[in-house]
């Protein structure tokens, strides 16, 4: 892989934008009207939410990330895809480079709604 070139830069205030937390993935689920999307139901520890995320031709068993914390993009708008609202959005590693997908994660077990930034 050819790492892509780094995007304009940005000011720190547009980065303070994001709301990035880790969340534990409680369940993965399908999304009939999907061949893409599954939906996953994440603990951020005051609230759970439901987002949908491209894994299910990226994982033999999109199951398998079941229990696992990962990194979430939070404050974005709600957004209906394939008849389902996606509350966030997972902050994986991998997908725009054409590089099987991984989750981002904390090396360690975090509190549940923990901020990254």
């Amino acid at each position: 892989m050819t790492p892509a070139p780094i995007k304009d830069l940005i000011t720190f205030d547009d980065f303070a934008k994001l709301d990035i937390r880790v969340g534990t993935i409680v369940s993965v689920t399908e999304v009939a009207k999907s061949d893409k999307l599954m939906k996953l139901t994440v603990d951020f520890g005051d609230h759970q939410r439901s987002i949908l995320a491209g894994i299910k031709q990226e994982r033999e068993n999109p199951q398998e990330i079941e229990g696992k914390q990962a990194l979430f993009v939070v404050n974005l708008p709600e957004r209906k895809m394939a008849g389902e609202l996606s509350q966030g959005m997972l902050f994986d590693i991998g997908y725009e480079d054409k590089v099987t997908p991984v989750l981002a994660m904390p090396e360690a077990k975090v509190p549940n709604g923990s901020r990254a930034g």
